[in-house]
């Protein structure tokens, strides 16, 4: 793998990351930090399970979808 190659995949890869990170702060304050509709939230006591199912299936989705494009055949 030469080089320049080199370097223009780890530029990819920072830009993937930082649109997922602006992805989750935007989240985060779209929903008040409360995660998206679906994510499971159970409160018993001083016993709490969060456990955001429909976010990670969207996340996984778009990063599919990313992914798929970047690295699509050639």
């Amino acid at each position: 793998m030469e080089l320049f190659h080199l370097g223009k995949v780890v530029m990819g890869v920072g830009a993937i990351l930082l649109g997922l990170g602006a992805l989750l702060v935007l989240m985060g304050k779209l929903t008040g930090g409360r995660g998206l509709p679906g994510d499971l939230l159970i409160e018993r006591g001083n016993f709490t399970l969060y456990f955001p199912i429909v976010t990670c299936l969207l996340l996984s989705g778009l990063l599919t979808l990313a992914l798929s494009l970047f690295l699509g055949r050639r």
